[in-house]
């Protein structure tokens, strides 16, 4: 009996010492040469709206990097985007879906249109599964539709929705003692060609612009086209000038882990890409987009960069799903990953 109690303690501190041992030697991997503040990280939770976060958490660190600190709601440009596209359903007769999938120029349209929130004062009560909601609004403007309804009881059916299923609208801004409308207070943080979209294909002409094929782009954004090595410089600079980039790009490749908090290509890519020149590299991502091996997945914030042990470059980026990764929501972008897997940046704009 006593042998058997030997044994088994021998076995638990044995699988207690092994248990995930990556993971508890990964913080130690990275040295930050550049971090920017930041906003805390958040929760996208059931919904596509990662283009929303991502590109708000940008400015809130350009923001805070002014020293003027404060989180925006993402509900806010949710319930923005589906107010219009009730109306195009309306007036298509059903033929336009809602959809909250987007890319991270939309969130400036928005802004644009419909002025900003504060997280404080509007966001979810609750968690939502906006994919339910966006079915419960088409479902609204069919019956609209189909009884021929004035818009005017449409909207205010969708207002009660949205009212019930996030919050209740706040028709203004409070901040630092002041009173703002939603439009006076995004004129206060954001100003039009703030920020302008860069991408790195060659089935467009480098130095002019187009509208990126990808399917989430709705609102037909153009993006500037320039070659990767100049797209990465550009990427950067601009985090070693103190502003963050909104990024885009495939994160459906096995070397991307959240839980891990690091997006890496598998080894033998790596070091194919390394004794690739340029236009070798610019031809191998166009090759990977064409055959949809590159796809548009996912948004996040870069706002650092750091070096491994070996001295490999990373970029940090702020994700939007929750704290629960070993860097409390941030992950470590390998230079690499992004040279091969970008679809496109929002970048300061320097010259407006």
């Amino acid at each position: 009996m006593r042998k058997y109690f030997v044994y088994l303690l021998i076995c638990l501190v044995a699988f207690g010492s092994c248990h995930r041992p990556s993971e508890r030697k990964s913080p130690s991997t990275f040295k930050d040469e550049v971090r920017l503040k930041t906003t805390p990280v958040q929760d996208q939770g059931k919904s596509s709206l990662c283009w929303v976060y991502a590109m708000l958490a940008t400015i809130e660190s350009d923001r805070l990097m002014l020293g003027d600190s404060l989180i925006m709601s993402a509900d806010y440009m949710a319930c923005m985007l589906l107010t219009e596209q009730v109306r195009q359903r309306y007036f298509s007769r059903g033929r336009t879906s809602i959809s909250l999938r987007g890319t991270m120029p939309m969130t400036l349209h928005l802004m644009e249109r419909h002025g900003a929130e504060l997280f404080a004062s509007y966001h979810a009560r609750h968690d939502v599964n906006y994919g339910v909601l966006c079915r419960k609004v088409e479902k609204l403007v069919e019956v609209a539709v189909a009884r021929r309804l004035e818009l005017k009881h449409l909207d205010g059916e969708v207002s009660d929705l949205l009212d019930t299923s996030i919050d209740f609208m706040p028709k203004f801004v409070f901040m630092s003692g002041a009173e703002y409308t939603p439009m006076e207070f995004a004129h206060s943080v954001y100003q039009i060609g703030d920020y302008q979209a860069f991408t790195s294909f060659k089935h467009h002409p480098f130095g002019e612009s187009f509208v990126l094929e990808v399917a989430d782009n709705q609102m037909a954004d153009v993006f500037y086209n320039v070659p990767i090595d100049m797209l990465m410089q550009r990427i950067e600079n601009s985090i070693r000038a103190g502003h963050p980039v909104c990024w885009e790009g495939d994160v459906s490749e096995p070397g991307f882990s959240f839980r891990r908090g690091v997006a890496r290509l598998d080894s033998s890519q790596s070091v194919a890409l390394l004794k690739m020149s340029p236009a070798e590299v610019q031809q191998l991502r166009q090759q990977q987009f064409e055959r949809f091996q590159t796809t548009d997945d996912h948004c996040m914030a870069l706002v650092g960069i750091a070096r491994d042990t070996e001295g490999r470059k990373y970029f940090l980026a702020k994700n939007s799903w929750g704290k629960k990764n070993l860097y409390g929501g941030f992950m470590y972008l390998a230079e690499d990953y992004l040279k091969l897997k970008t679809i496109a940046v929002m970048l300061r704009n320097d010259e407006k």
